[in-house]
């Protein structure tokens, strides 16, 4: 894993000053600890700091053809690079390393802007065409690996993380208030949106094309959920348990000590048991624990680990609350409200003590429906199918409006939500279910004059906006499309990135295969999804693997007391954060109101206030 950098200056007949790019090279240290690389030329520098992984002594990036008219850079892994040697060795191409970046060097000059749908990895690449003045940047299929780009009216910065840019003296001047209001809804900023309006992001599946008549953007990859085949469960067990096997298996390549992160949970348990399969070796496993028992899984890790004869590492975390909020704020560049990352950060920080490059289970919930959202949803949308809408709109709306927020009482009593949803449309119902400020919240969250700002602007047009292309008229499949395209890599993926690459770790996530999802996304819905089980066929295809009370447990998730670090040790941190003096775009007023609701014990405010507050430091660590 690595991090790039850039700048490329339209009509600039002199070279980019090496000192700007290594400036910008500064800022992502922590991503590539064991070398830099620059090059400049002619309105081009390209900036690169290495975490070596393959070929280590002949992996030096930026890399070029032969004649060095084509530059490239790679962040991440391209897992098919041998075959894709191999086949451009036959073609006449030479190489002169081991590495898998040259490889794309040598595609793009066979198969031009062709050559990233060739590419079977996670990966960040930019290549500099200096016979046609051209600048590309390509990001992976699903968005494992971060591309941030600024286009300015002569010039283009670009780098994989927002403060490289910052750097290279991006203005910062005007927020975009439409990636705000996203945020207070989603947790996170939906691509290509940031918090700047200066810059945007590479989508996932996407690559950009910087060139002297403009700037141009290209998809080369989709999922479909349009297809479906029809096979027995046998087929699809096996067929689970083989591509699994297999897109494990290619990911094990590395010169460098390898692993994997084990919770206990489904996915990286599955992901251990298949690396037992194929490694000659015992599988070293990373994980933590924690003090408070509602949040600690490391029984469950340390039985997988038994039973698969891992090496296993174990850490009992006790976080440091204040330390590990301005910790993230700095590494996560804009805001983002996961508190999840917490957790992430610290098994990754165990996992860096023992390996260089850990395998993990992201992926699983979204391609196998595993959230318990899913099942909620499915629900309502069995009523909506039996209460006719004027019933919905007329009853359950009002009675939504009056129902208290009972946050802390039994799931039994939280109607509030779920009455919202149900007298909206299914997709309108699964936006309020998964919103941290839902519409009501909302509008009371921002002051009126940022409101004003915002001109109507609805967040729900970002699910809208997928929910329309999915291909397909099965509603669990719509929504897995709506998550593989924001939530996952704008939260999931954007946490383990950022965590793991703070303490210079590189992780890699089998179970987001693009052939193993493109396979999973033709199966039948019913077999992601059934009743109360998700993961359905997963959970079949491991029971000759797994033990079944760990296959059927009751999912658990990767979380921190934050409810309880809100009302003790954050608490006065927090306060002083969030009820600060007026900065025009929050209301003070209702701040005030929800951290008195959370501190009374009667509601848990704890996904709003831990938003605010990775607001609130966002904005003091960037001085925004």
């Amino acid at each position: 894993m690595c991090g790039i950098v850039g700048i490329y200056e339209r009509g600039r007949t002199n070279q980019v000053a090496r000192e700007l790019i290594h400036k910008m090279n500064e800022t992502i240290v922590h991503r590539g600890p064991d070398d830099e690389g620059v090059y400049t030329g002619a309105g081009i520098g390209l900036g690169f700091r290495r975490l070596s992984i393959i070929d280590l002594q002949g992996g030096h990036q930026p890399i070029s053809n032969e004649d060095g008219t084509i530059w490239v850079m790679l962040n991440g892994e391209i897992y098919n690079y041998l075959e894709l040697r191999r086949d451009l060795e036959q073609r006449g191409h030479r190489f002169a390393t081991r590495s898998d970046t040259e490889s794309i060097v040598h595609l793009y000059e066979e198969y031009g802007e062709g050559c990233f749908a060739k590419l079977r990895g996670m990966f960040a690449i930019a290549l500099w065409d200096s016979r046609e003045r051209k600048l590309l940047l390509a990001r992976d299929r699903v968005g494992k690996k971060p591309l941030f780009y600024s286009a300015e009216a002569e010039r283009i910065l670009f780098g994989s993380e927002l403060k490289a840019l910052l750097a290279g003296g991006v203005s910062t001047d005007h927020l975009d208030a439409c990636a705000l209001s996203d945020y207070f809804s989603f947790g996170y900023i939906p691509a290509p949106k940031t918090i700047y309006s200066s810059v945007r992001k590479v989508l996932p599946g996407h690559y950009i094309v910087a060139s002297e008549s403009g700037l141009r953007d290209a998809s080369y990859w989709d999922l479909s959920f349009g297809e479906v085949e029809t096979r027995s469960e046998e087929e699809w067990c096996e067929i689970v348990r083989g591509m699994l096997c297999e897109a494990t298996r290619i990911r094990l390549m590395s010169d460098v000590p390898l692993g994997a992160f084990l919770s206990g949970g489904i996915d990286s348990s599955s992901i251990v048991g298949m690396m037992s399969r194929v490694m000659d070796r015992p599988v070293s496993t990373c994980s933590i624990g924690f003090d408070v028992k509602d949040y600690d899984e490391s029984q469950f890790a340390q039985r997988i680990a038994k039973l698969f004869g891992a090496e296993h590492h174990e850490s009992v975390v006790r976080p440091s609350a204040v330390e590990i909020v301005n910790k993230l704020a700095w590494h996560f560049d804009e805001p983002f409200a996961d508190s999840s990352a917490v957790p992430t950060y610290y098994v990754s920080k165990v996992a860096r003590e023992h390996v260089t490059v850990a395998l993990g289970g992201d992926g699983g919930d979204e391609n196998f429906a595993g959230y318990r959202r899913y099942i909620f949803d499915r629900y309502e949308n069995q009523l909506r199918r039996h209460v006719p809408g004027w019933m919905r709109r007329g009853v359950f709306g009002p009675l939504g409006e009056w129902y208290p927020p009972l946050a802390a009482a039994p799931r039994v009593f939280r109607a509030k939500a779920t009455l919202q949803s149900l007298s909206r449309t299914p997709l309108e119902g699964y936006f309020n279910s998964v919103s941290i400020f839902r519409p009501d919240d909302k509008a009371n969250l921002f002051s009126s004059d940022f409101a004003g700002t915002l001109g109507g602007y609805d967040s729900l047009g970002v699910f809208e906006h997928y929910y329309e292309r999915a291909g397909t008229d099965d509603l669990l499949s719509r929504i897995q499309y709506v998550d593989i395209k924001t939530y996952l890599p704008d939260d999931i993926l954007t946490k383990v990135d950022r965590a793991s690459m703070a303490v210079s770790l590189e992780v890699r996530a089998p179970l987001l295969d693009h052939h193993l999802m493109e396979r999973i996304a033709s199966m039948p819905s019913s077999l992601k999804l059934r009743g109360r089980t998700g993961k359905y066929i997963l959970k079949k295809a491991l029971e000759s693997i797994l033990p079944n009370d760990i296959l059927y447990r009751r999912k658990q998730g990767f979380a921190v007391p934050i409810d309880r670090w809100f009302r003790n040790e954050l608490k006065d941190f927090a306060y002083a954060a969030l009820i600060r003096s007026n900065d025009g775009i929050l209301d003070a007023k209702f701040l005030q109101k929800i951290w008195d609701q959370h501190q009374s014990g009667h509601y848990d405010r704890s996904a709003h206030l831990w938003s605010i507050l990775m607001f609130r430091k966002w904005q003091e660590t960037f001085a925004a």
